[in-house]
């Protein structure tokens, strides 16, 4: 049976310990809705992007904590690691996870990035 560890009201993040067999599995949910609306809709404004260029930024993504987490578990990538943002830009330009960006351009790294 799933039991709630703990919850982060900043980030929603909530993390849950269940045991199975000889099995001790921590997981993380997070509502991410309001945040992948928001993606979508900034995707979808062209105009946005064209004002962020002009204002010297880009607004490239908005990756949820929950998505952080699995990065870091299943790849080894951290966003917090400078040398991990070729890597970063990679998944966020993968179609699995395309629902991450605020954006329709895409950013390419360098090798050495």
């Amino acid at each position: 049976m799933k039991r709630l560890l703990d919850f982060d009201p900043i980030t929603g993040v909530s993390c849950f310990f269940d045991y199975r067999g000889d099995e001790v599995i921590l997981s993380h949910e997070q509502d991410v809705s309001a945040i992948l609306d928001a993606n979508k809709r900034s995707a979808n404004d062209d105009d946005k992007t064209k004002r962020g260029f002009k204002n010297d930024y880009w607004k490239y993504a908005t990756i949820p904590a929950v998505v952080e987490i699995e990065w870091l578990n299943r790849f080894g990538v951290s966003l917090d690691n400078p040398a991990h943002k070729g890597r970063v830009f990679k998944l966020l330009n993968h179609p699995d996870y395309r629902y991450l960006k605020t954006t329709s351009k895409v950013h390419t790294v360098s090798e050495h990035d």
